[in-house]
């Protein structure tokens, strides 16, 4: 066995069954929390200033784990079928999602040694939340939802252009039926609109509330309709989840529990 398909083994657990790539696994999927905590943490302004030298060398330790590990990801991905060709394959797992999610979470670490514009770096620096994503690699339950969403994604994007149109309808109508009583709130169609989400999300911040009768009674519809307006994605998905689960139980019941070949 060459030295690139071991180190291929202990980042793929699921492909290898090593133990030391459990452990790795488990390194890395908890180092990864660490670094949302600390993302979080550094926003406390006194707490940051008491621990500052810890979270920068804690930031220094991270990128240099992070970095050996998508080296290391880009070195052995052509073990992977699909970028099995030396450079084309590697190309093309840079430019994956899994490649790019890794590339982007150490990013804003190495431009800090370049002449960029501070305001351009904080801007940068948000890519460490994609840190977060990384968990995604490890964790079964959120790679069935980004599947799920993929598979059912022409029936989310109807169910998603439906209600924008719906919302479109209900700020003309609203922005007509309460514009003249209410001309410094509801100021325009898309001034309205913002109303249209609060109410149709249920959620009514009160900061436009509409005080004509046919107003009010418009509003009250418009909240039931939003309702079931935003269960429908929900229901899209939790059958694709149902699917997806029932699928993955047939598939596990057609392998022997022995050596985990199809029978």
């Amino acid at each position: 066995m060459t030295l690139r398909k071991r180190i291929f083994g202990l980042l793929e657990p699921a492909a290898s069954g090593y133990r030391a790539a459990r452990i790795i696994e488990y390194f890395l999927i908890t180092l990864i929390v660490f670094n949302i905590a600390a993302i979080q943490l550094e926003t406390v302004p006194h707490f940051y200033e008491e621990h500052a030298e810890f979270f920068d060398q804690f930031e220094i330790f991270s990128v240099i784990i992070f970095s050996i590990e998508y080296v290391l990801r880009l070195w052995t991905s052509v073990e992977q079928i699909r970028y099995s060709k030396p450079y084309v394959g590697r190309f093309r797992y840079a430019i994956s999602w899994s490649g790019l999610v890794d590339l982007l979470s150490i990013l804003p670490f190495y431009l800090n040694f370049l002449p960029i514009d501070l305001r351009w770096l904080r801007i940068f620096r948000l890519f460490r939340l994609l840190r977060m994503l990384k968990i995604a690699r490890y964790l079964t339950a959120l790679n069935l939802i980004f599947a799920v969403i993929k598979d059912r994604r022409e029936q989310l994007m109807v169910v998603i252009m439906f209600i924008f149109f719906l919302l479109v309808i209900i700020a003309t109508v609203m922005f007509y039926v309460e514009g003249p009583a209410q001309p410094e709130v509801f100021s325009s169609i898309p001034a309205t609109m913002w109303w249209g989400i609060a109410t149709l999300t249920t959620v009514g911040y009160g900061d436009m509330v509409p005080i004509t009768t046919l107003g009010k009674f418009l509003a009250g519809i418009i909240a039931i309709i939003g309702v079931g307006m935003y269960a429908l994605p929900a229901g899209i998905l939790s059958a694709g989840i149902s699917e997806h689960l029932r699928d993955h139980t047939t598939q596990k019941a057609k392998r022997c529990p022995h050596c985990g070949k199809d029978l």
